[in-house]
């Protein structure tokens, strides 16, 4: 397989003009999942801040503090290396991502300025922050979905492709929303607890919605992604890409569904079958894609830099991703299981 993909792009399969970008390409991938994996709870707890409950807002902020600096990573260190391996790419997706791309800047902004401001701002004035966090965190989440529904559509503009682009920003705020709410189940008790299982279950429906809109307008408003996945060949991965789908959102929706109405043990299930969810999602786009850059336009090694700037670029990432890798499972390790509330220390003057 990999020599006659080679031999379609006139490459040989030993060239590093071939591999490297692939590998780079690869190492790409594994950032954007991280990134929306780890980050994405952040990004989930900040919107469903905005409905919370005044006396709850304080609590679910303050479950953040010790991953704020590690979830911003991944987004400069994805777009770092989108353009130093492949800058020939920038004019041909980037430029056509404006709205979405000064929409994420802005959240992103917003959710670090506001989450910081608040830790030092008076009692009085902290709800004006976590307002901030939320209005930050809806406008990165709903950017994501606007920049993918863009690049499925292949950057068609038009009345249809943009109800399509919101529909999917829409949808994007719910499927964080229920990452947020899935991890906020594991990590609390008691009201907070019961409320992110309500919540989870409002956002799962339009998570859905999301999978299936995205999935189908990708699949047949290009003809070679159609053809890729109608290929008698692949009839197994349709089965098992839609199949684990269908059957994460079921057994998610059956978990919620006990969960309201009597304690639940097991409750990091839901929060592993949405990250299962997401998983398949982003594997399924990245094998559409593949090897487009712009789909039946630009491919990886066409937005590639030269060699020189890649083979710098590999080995400045193969020293830096073990250290970003220890880093991350040191301050990430904590993030799973029953999180308790400081308690004030016992002093008498």
């Amino acid at each position: 397989m990999i020599d006659s993909l080679a031999a379609l792009v006139g490459l040989g399969a030993q060239d590093p003009a071939f591999w490297m970008p692939l590998a780079l390409m690869g190492i790409f991938f594994a950032i954007l999942v991280a990134g929306v994996v780890l980050d994405g709870f952040d990004i989930g707890v900040g919107c469903l801040s905005l409905v919370a409950p005044a006396a709850l807002r304080p609590r679910m902020l303050s479950l953040l503090g010790p991953w704020r600096d590690a979830n911003e990573f991944w987004l400069f260190l994805g777009l770092g290396l989108w353009a130093v391996a492949f800058p020939y790419g920038w004019s041909q997706t980037l430029g056509r991502l404006y709205f979405p791309l000064s929409l994420l800047g802005l959240g992103t902004i917003l959710r670090s300025v506001c989450f910081e401001w608040r830790l030092r701002a008076p009692a009085y004035q902290q709800g004006r922050w976590q307002l901030g966090f939320g209005v930050g965190a809806i406008l990165v989440a709903f950017s994501h979905g606007y920049l993918l529904a863009r690049v499925a559509v292949a950057y068609e503009t038009g009345p249809g492709y943009t109800g399509f682009a919101v529909l999917m920003g829409l949808c994007a705020v719910a499927a964080y929303s229920l990452l947020g709410a899935a991890w906020l189940m594991m990590r609390e008790a008691g009201e907070l607890r019961a409320r992110a299982v309500g919540w989870a279950r409002r956002n799962l429906r339009w998570s859905a919605v999301g999978a299936v809109g995205l999935s189908v307008v990708l699949d047949f408003s290009n003809a070679g992604v159609f053809l890729k996945w109608g290929d008698g060949d692949h009839w197994s991965a349709v089965f098992v890409v839609w199949g684990g789908l269908l059957l994460c959102f079921v057994f998610a929706d059956m978990i919620l569904q006990r969960m309201i109405a009597q304690s639940y043990r097991a409750s990091a299930v839901p929060y592993v079958l949405v990250l299962v969810i997401i998983t398949i999602l982003l594997a399924g786009l990245a094998y559409s894609f593949f090897p487009y850059v712009v789909l039946d336009e630009v491919t990886l090694w066409d937005a590639a830099a030269p060699v020189a700037t890649l083979r710098l670029t590999l080995s400045a990432t193969v020293v830096a991703f073990p250290v970003a890798l220890i880093f991350n499972l040191w301050v990430y390790w904590r993030m799973l299981g029953r999180s308790r509330a400081p308690i004030p220390p016992d002093f008498h003057p």
